[in-house]
């Protein structure tokens, strides 16, 4: 069968690889329909992602249908269709035991630490598989788990209602953080240099936006705020400057939550974490947030249809991830399909 496999930063080959057999663990066999291009993706291929090994079969947006099921398997059919959760945790160490298992000491993602959904079939845990909402197709349906990613993140912040929340970025990660969050709370500012995104972030349920590159965000932040700041920022952006600007940003008693996976040095500011007592809280990937997502769609509460904007065959993945870097304006979000 096809697989992608990123050998090593900047090489991407399409290599044959066999087809994996179920066993009484990984016991169901998934056909794959649909994949997701992820930033973390591009890391990869970039060779930026610190967290990521080589080679590597990437992919960890997967959607697809089952295939085959084990005997040991309970609640899934062949022909369901299904998205596939990307963390695979130990159970055991001190993060799994506190229900954390996101950031399981023995943590390996799928795609990143272990293979992934880039390639024709896979087997996985009965456990590790959702089924699909009605309402998706099986293309939209990778948006499912970016959007777990952006539940996490508010989970972390302890959203609230009367919260005063700041989006540091407003691309794929922002754009989703902001379609769970304005579900927990009305006050949101979203940022970004990007007039075009802002617009649509106004759309999406955004009560002021601000453009840094033609305003002072700090400044404006603190009039959208009555003079406090945020009470919550989350960084969406993750670049170089992006987290002493939320600190800056975030007023006292504040939250601030970083997502970024560079290993690059970036300031920060010991006075300013101290003297508002801030606290600054890392989100990582989601822990078991699949189900939350799926019951908020089934619910109308999310809408996830049409967020793709790009589909290319797997064996044209090279085209895929070329066609992404280009940073066409078109581009929304890109998934790789199989029916090639």
């Amino acid at each position: 069968m096809k697989a992608v496999q990123i050998v090593k930063p900047e090489e991407l080959k399409v290599i044959d690889i066999e087809k994996p057999v179920i066993d009484e663990k990984n016991n169901v066999l998934v056909k794959m329909t649909a994949a997701g291009i992820c930033g973390s993706d591009m890391g990869i291929y970039h060779g930026t992602n610190a967290a990521a090994t080589y080679p590597r079969v990437i992919g960890h947006e997967m959607v697809g249908r089952v295939d085959q099921v084990g005997p040991n398997v309970k609640d899934l059919n062949v022909g369901d269709r299904v998205i596939i959760n990307q963390v695979t945790s130990c159970g055991h160490c001190y993060p799994c035991r506190i229900g954390r298992g996101n950031v399981c000491d023995n943590l390996a993602i799928r795609g990143v630490h272990i293979d992934g959904g880039y390639r024709e079939f896979i087997a996985v845990p009965e456990k590790d598989c959702y089924i699909l909402p009605e309402s998706l197709s099986d293309t939209d349906a990778v948006m499912i788990e970016p959007t777990t990613i952006g539940i996490q993140a508010c989970t972390r912040a302890e959203l609230k209602k009367d919260d005063m929340l700041l989006i540091y970025g407003s691309g794929a990660l922002g754009s989703t953080i902001l379609k769970v969050a304005r579900l927990l709370c009305d006050h949101i500012i979203v940022a970004d240099i990007m007039d075009d995104k802002l617009e649509t972030a106004k759309k999406n349920g955004a009560k002021y936006t601000i453009n840094p590159l033609k305003e002072d965000l700090i400044e404006k932040v603190k009039e959208y705020t009555g003079g406090h700041g945020s009470t919550v920022s989350i960084d969406s952006a993750c670049t170089k400057d992006s987290l002493i600007t939320l600190l800056k940003a975030t007023g006292n008693a504040g939250r601030v939550i970083t997502m970024g996976f560079s290993v690059s040095p970036t300031e920060v500011n010991q006075f300013l974490i101290t003297s508002k007592e801030l606290d600054v809280r890392g989100s990582r990937l989601q822990n078991k947030m699949f189900g939350k997502a799926i019951e908020l769609i089934n619910e109308g509460k999310l809408d996830l249809s049409g967020t793709v904007s790009h589909t290319f065959p797997l064996i044209k993945a090279q085209e895929a991830f070329d066609f992404n870097d280009s940073h066409d304006p078109s581009i929304r979000k890109i998934a790789l399909t199989f029916d090639f």
